[in-house]
């Protein structure tokens, strides 16, 4: 099923295109708002669910937040969530994880978060 490209849409998905790094439906909105006279966070939810339905994006799954979301397609990566003002960034590269599981057991995969302050906050 082919979705409508509207001028909210295409906004909505610049922003995660613009920003490269995980947001949140009201990140999103904060953003889009600028751009986009009239966008409602409704809007914003159903937009992100299509895109993320057709595989335009990815859920970031933080423990005990929201999910946010993220341009798919991307290789392997991590994620700095700063204290502070609660952004997420991406992290470039992998570190070798498989030194840590115990003789015996089988890795199926691995997610790591860093947590600190980003440079705009310290």
């Amino acid at each position: 099923m082919m979705t409508r490209s509207t001028r909210q849409r295409r906004a909505i998905r610049s922003v995660f295109e613009r920003l490269n790094r995980p947001l949140g439906p009201q990140d999103v909105l904060q953003e889009v708002a600028q751009e986009v006279e009239g966008v409602g966070i409704a809007t914003v939810y159903r937009t992100i669910n299509t895109l993320y339905e057709e595989g335009v994006l990815v859920k970031v799954d933080l423990p005990g937040e929201s999910s946010r979301y993220e341009v798919a397609g991307k290789a392997h990566h991590h994620h700095f969530r700063c204290q502070k003002c609660e952004q997420v960034f991406e992290l470039t590269g992998c570190l070798n994880v498989k030194s840590l599981v115990p003789s015996g057991f089988q890795m199926t995969g691995h997610d790591i978060v860093i947590f600190g302050q980003c440079s705009a906050c310290r």
